[in-house]
């Protein structure tokens, strides 16, 4: 019997996001289980915001203890499992070091064959399926039997306890209008529409109907500092005003997002929102693989093979989706 489990998700937020699902999952299999979530600092709003996890560990702190610290901490938690859902050599080693009795991982790191012993043989970069439900596929040694669909996994998100939003930061939004988050850049984790193309979004939006946000770091802003002001008092700018766990709580309050495959497009979909994915037709970074999960989620491709960008930084595919199409579906979704 499975009592206390260890998932290990080290990488970006939209990762971590498409692999709370699962901690829904098993939680119904295993009923009482206690899950501990190792992940990155920077992730950890997101993580503790998530219903189905008990606690999160915070691998940049953890990772800076000695061998034999690190060995102890492990050994305190009494996990009965750990689920590597991303390759992390030292956590593996950890684990194996700790005895952890069930330790699971993808036979596609060599690593694993050395200090996992329950391997899962699935590859991700060509397979049809969801991130989130390759996610699934690892926990199959704990008694998931099949890849679940994306509607029965979009209830398990979890994602319903954001912190109270500042009073500075919501008095922004206007109850009167909807109030959309338009998030430009994607540091490099997607390909991008492109700045004229979210100047067009802008224009379409009428003010009467929309407020309109431009969301993204303190770098981000930076970046955009020119841009921005050509876009006036058509826009607020949030960029780098708020900590993450401002920042889901003010997507919780908003009405919607538009962005590529990042973060808060996952984030928004994940909460509930409207939210507009932005996507290239390229394998393995397509909206096959990386699709917002939500209810009023949804995403914009080309219905094209794309080849000629994928060696590019700019992809033609994803910049000639029509900002009027973007309307149409922020338009759609919101009246689901």
């Amino acid at each position: 019997m499975i009592r206390n489990l260890i998932i290990s998700r080290t990488d970006g937020i939209g990762d971590v996001i498409l692999t709370l699902p699962v901690a829904g999952l098993i939680k119904r299999l295993h009923p009482g289980l206690k899950i501990w979530f190792v992940g990155r600092s920077y992730t950890r709003p997101v993580i503790e915001a998530c219903e189905n996890i008990d606690v999160f560990i915070n691998w940049d702190e953890v990772s800076g203890y000695t061998p034999q610290e690190q060995i102890e901490y492990f050994k305190r938690l009494q996990a009965d499992a750990i689920v590597h859902v991303f390759p992390n050599r030292e956590l593996a080693r950890i684990a194996y070091r700790c005895k952890i009795p069930l330790r699971v991982g993808t036979s596609h790191r060599f690593h694993h064959w050395l200090y996992c012993n329950r391997l899962v043989h699935a590859g991700r970069k060509r397979s049809p399926l969801h991130e989130a439900q390759l996610n699934v596929g690892l926990f199959r040694p704990l008694g998931v039997e099949e890849a679940p669909s994306l509607d029965t996994l979009i209830p398990l998100m979890g994602l319903t306890k954001p912190v109270e939003l500042d009073e500075a930061f919501a008095q922004w939004l206007d109850p009167d209008r909807f109030n959309v988050i338009l998030h430009p850049k994607s540091k490099g984790s997607a390909r991008e529409w492109g700045l004229d193309n979210f100047s067009a979004l802008i224009r379409l939006l009428p003010g009467d109907r929309y407020k309109i946000f431009i969301s993204g770091s303190a770098d981000d802003g930076v970046a955009l500092r020119s841009q921005i002001e050509t876009w006036g008092s058509a826009v607020t700018d949030i960029t780098g005003k708020m900590p993450l766990a401002q920042f889901i709580a003010f997507i919780h309050k908003a009405d919607g997002l538009v962005a590529a495959s990042t973060g808060p497009l996952h984030i928004a979909a994940a909460l509930g929102k409207t939210a507009v994915g932005l996507y290239a037709p390229m394998r393995p970074i397509h909206p096959g693989r990386w699709a917002p999960l939500g209810m009023r989620a949804g995403y914009l491709v080309l219905d094209k093979q794309c080849h000629q960008c994928r060696h590019d930084n700019r992809c033609a595919c994803i910049e000639n989706i029509r900002p009027e199409d973007v309307v149409l579906k922020l338009e759609q979704l919101a009246t689901r």
